[in-house]
């Protein structure tokens, strides 16, 4: 069977299983779990892995699983993923009542579309007819949110870092891949679309906290250290930072105080503080980690509070494969004709599959029928139609690329692509930034 018959064909079956991936990703939808708790999630991809018939591994990276369809021989290893995890905004109207989990950046179809490419792989007997492999993998916590709490898993022993790809690379998981796929929300887009080579932002992490003196607020607030003023001397002396950064460089750092004290009328004592430092490059993340530290440890010797600065490896920069991303264009092109690959254009936002683009060749396209802004309130699917379906069948035509004639195109790729860092590098790098 040539390829395009093989693409029809696969197709053709996503179309009939197309209620299935809608339900999958409004159940999802329903269920939003944070980073490196995405247990339900990560249950109901199993389950549906597992109706495939697909050999599963569980546990990687604490959550995140993986289904595997093997062609009729050896060859190349594409890795298709979907994110588990959500971010949380209490004010949406999905969000979870208790955790305030709510999935504001569409990692909820994300999943729907990668289980839906297997789907219609699997289904349609593509295996047959495909050398190497393809893993199917619900990967956890991509969102680097409760900073304090994924520390807390750090010293314990259970992670190495803080955002689930850096840890599947970390433990191996990557080793063996020669390709690497995904789909991302793009934001307030209703018509069908796909959006090709987004550029972001990296970031390093920070953890702050201020150590003061409690003391009786209203009796003797002259005996205590007000931890709580310090966060705030230290929060606006980064905004004096600001016009030194530079407009190229997209700088991003927005700080949140994420424990102002105890009760009120104790002098605060103990206040934390998260922020991110973003920037387009590294050099400009370091240059304004440092105006940032020197200014939060301003904050605590104004007032004579102590100083704490955890800095925590965040994201690289995503640099997407020129061969993939030709790829993904031709067969968005003949899914949508001349919406089938716009470009996407730089986001100020931070992906961690920017870390894993370092190392080997990736292609994150973007996709539509959403309203509202991603990881806000307001923000919602429209067209399931364009955001699960379609990116489902786009991904199941580039892995037929890829891996049709023994793998050819899959080794080209690989042959031609020119990692930035080797994994020893990239491992080095963050020990570093730490």
């Amino acid at each position: 069977m040539n390829t395009d018959t093989l693409k029809k064909t696969v197709c053709e079956h996503i179309d009939r299983r197309r209620d299935e991936m809608i339900a999958i990703a409004q159940r999802i939808l329903k269920q939003p779990e944070l980073g490196y708790r995405e247990v339900k999630t990560a249950a109901l991809v199993k389950e549906e892995l597992q109706k495939l018939n697909l050999p599963i591994r569980e546990g990687l990276a604490l959550t995140g699983i993986e289904g595997t369809l093997s062609g009729k021989e050896a060859g190349p290893t594409v890795v298709v993923m979907g994110e588990l995890d959500s971010v949380m905004e209490k004010a949406s109207p999905v969000a979870d009542p208790v955790t305030g989990a709510a999935h504001l950046c569409g990692h909820h179809i994300q999943v729907a579309s990668m289980l839906g490419c297997a789907m219609g792989l699997a289904g349609a007997g593509a295996a047959h007819h495909l050398s190497g492999q393809v893993k199917f993998l619900g990967s956890p916590a991509e969102e680097y949110v409760e900073v304090e709490y994924r520390l807390k898993l750090r010293a314990d022993g259970k992670i190495s870092f803080l955002g689930g790809k850096q840890e599947l690379i970390k433990i191996g998981y990557f080793d063996d891949v020669d390709a690497a796929m995904m789909v991302h929300a793009f934001a307030d887009t209703p018509e069908p679309a796909f959006l090709m080579n987004a550029s972001s932002n990296g970031f390093l992490a920070k953890f702050i906290r201020y150590e003061g003196k409690a003391s009786h607020a209203g009796a003797a607030p002259h005996r205590g250290v007000n931890a709580l003023n310090a966060a705030c001397l230290g929060i606006m002396a980064v905004h004096a930072q600001r016009e030194t950064f530079q407009d190229e460089d997209a700088v991003r750092v927005h700080p949140i105080v994420t424990k102002g004290g105890d009760v009120v009328n104790v002098v605060p004592s103990d206040v934390r503080i998260e922020t991110y430092v973003r920037g387009r490059n590294l050099d400009a993340i370091l240059d304004a980690s440092a105006k940032v530290d020197r200014a939060f440890k301003a904050g605590g010797d104004a007032v004579g509070a102590g100083t704490t600065i955890t800095n925590v490896p965040g994201y690289l920069p995503i640099f997407q494969d020129r061969n993939l991303t030709a790829i993904a264009g031709r067969n968005g092109g003949t899914l949508l004709g001349d919406r089938g690959a716009l470009e996407a254009g730089f986001m100020g936002g931070s992906f961690d599959v920017g870390d894993l683009s370092h190392l080997l060749p990736v292609v994150h396209p973007m996709v539509t029928g959403t309203r509202g802004y991603l990881h806000t309130a307001d923000f919602c699917i429209t067209d399931y139609e364009a955001a699960v379906v379609l990116p489902a069948k786009l991904m199941a035509m580039c892995v037929i690329d890829l891996l049709a004639d023994g793998g050819a195109e899959a080794r080209r790729v690989k042959k031609e692509f020119q990692p930035r860092l080797t994994k020893g590098q990239y491992l080095e790098l963050m020990q570093r930034l730490s």
